[in-house]
């Protein structure tokens, strides 16, 4: 049964390589890889013995997994290089400041409205943290809990904000610390205003750094290409993996709360349709634009990693302006996630509210729950984790019990699938307005 089963999986490879090659359009072929692999894990599941299962997925996690690495191994060289690129073809670097101010204001103010969200969906879908029982998995998710509580006990907002500050660029260009894609974005942007002082005192110097670092930018986007290219196959391994392993009895005992969490998500996508309109931009172009790079992000479940993505989307096919890409982008896979960093802590803390006391529907309580999930959205870049550490930032900060989180872990990944893919496109959305606000296009 093992030989058959990667038999299977090796067919699928070939059958979206042939769709692939005959349609030319990655898009459609990457959303065939999600279906495919969802149907080929839930078979699998079924169907075969789960020692099976075990040994079928070490080979099939070589693709997923496999790709996933290689998106992240062109993460930071991407971020490094593309940055200082579009930087050193501004004329004046003061724009930098409007850039950032624009982006990091779009993902914080979305994430505000998410978090309202996730408490209407909690109020509407009647959510309680009452009656979850602890089972093992989650005793031991509660453990590890702790462990992170202890790792952002002592974090103070100066102290994050200087954490952003790289002391060795070139040990946050390894991704050394969870706040080296800010901190790389900050070296980069120096070198960038650097060479556009240099520009200014000597031009022919100038020109020559500027194509340097030019003919770098391309060198790299073109590995990016070759590794984009390959993305309905690793979407294809991670679906199938994803639902295979999942545990169906405690999708079912805890489906109110996915249920919610998924209504939040996709009402979350409907207001940032809404944004874009406003601003004068077609919502459906705009997401038959960017599926590929969301269907990326759901199966993945990593805003890191579908960095060079993004900043591919915004690019060539949203035609966002390149430094504007690349802010939102980096700056979207850490500060304001609007899923991990809105919907999901403000939930958790509605949900909790109630078993110490608390009314989590009083005006007071909600203003409170807001505007702490979008202050503790930016400063959970400096600790990393995602959704995790923001729940815990934001329950710790209103003195309420961290419990609830590690009883959910055994439904984590299946929400957080589309938490990230509400990630991803609220850094898309931002860099999206942002280019319509700064450049008038």
């Amino acid at each position: 049964m093992f030989i058959v089963t990667l038999m299977i999986f090796v067919a699928g490879l070939f059958l979206l390589g042939v769709v692939y090659n005959k349609t030319q359009k990655l898009g459609q072929t990457v959303f065939l890889g999600l279906l495919l692999g969802l149907l080929g894990g839930a078979l699998l599941q079924l169907f075969t013995a789960e020692q099976v299962i075990k040994d079928s997925l070490e080979w099939i996690n070589l693709v997923g997994n496999g790709y996933v690495r290689l998106l992240q191994m062109i993460v930071m060289p991407l971020v490094f290089i593309s940055i200082l690129s579009a930087i050193t073809r501004l004329n004046q670097a003061g724009s930098l400041g409007k850039i950032s101010f624009s982006v990091i204001a779009v993902l914080l103010v979305t994430t505000a409205i998410a978090a309202a969200i996730g408490i209407a969906m909690v109020y509407w879908f009647d959510v309680s943290a009452q009656g979850l029982i602890a089972g093992e998995r989650e005793l031991a998710a509660q453990a590890r809990v702790d462990g992170k509580v202890e790792q952002i006990s002592g974090l103070t907002i100066p102290a994050m904000l200087l954490s952003f500050i790289p002391k060795n660029p070139f040990a946050e260009l390894t991704g050394a610390s969870p706040t080296s894609i800010i901190s790389t974005v900050i070296f980069s942007a120096f070198l960038g205003v650097a060479a556009i002082s240099l520009r200014k005192e000597n031009q022919m110097l100038g020109e020559r750094i500027a194509q340097g670092i030019d003919t770098l930018n391309q060198l790299i986007m073109r590995v990016v290409r070759f590794v984009i290219r390959l993305t309905p196959y690793g979407v294809f391994a991670l679906m199938i993996k994803m639902a295979a392993t999942s545990k169906w009895a405690d999708i079912l005992m805890l489906g109110n709360f996915i249920i919610a969490s998924y209504v939040a998500i996709l009402l979350m996508f409907v207001v940032h349709g809404i944004l874009l309109a406003l601003a004068g931009i077609n919502p459906l172009h705009y997401y038959k634009q960017v599926l590929p790079t969301l269907s990326f992000a759901f199966s993945s479940r990593s805003s890191a990693a579908t960095i060079p993505l993004n900043i591919e989307t915004q690019i060539n096919k949203l035609g966002n302006n390149n430094v504007i890409a690349n802010f939102a982008a980096t700056f979207g896979a850490t500060i304001g996630q609007n899923g991990c960093g809105g919907i999901y802590p403000a939930m958790l803390a509605v949900m909790v509210a109630p078993t110490v006391g608390i009314d989590p529907f009083s005006v007071q309580y909600i203003a409170t729950l807001i505007l702490v999930v979008a202050i503790s959205s930016a400063g959970i870049a400096g600790v990393g984790g995602g959704a995790t550490f923001a729940a815990i930032v934001v329950l710790s900060t209103l003195n309420l019990p961290l419990a609830l989180v590690g009883l959910l872990i055994s439904i984590e990944p299946l929400i957080d699938m589309g938490r990230t893919a509400l990630n991803v496109n609220g850094a898309m959305v931002a860099g999206t307005l942002s280019n319509k606000w700064l450049s008038g296009k």
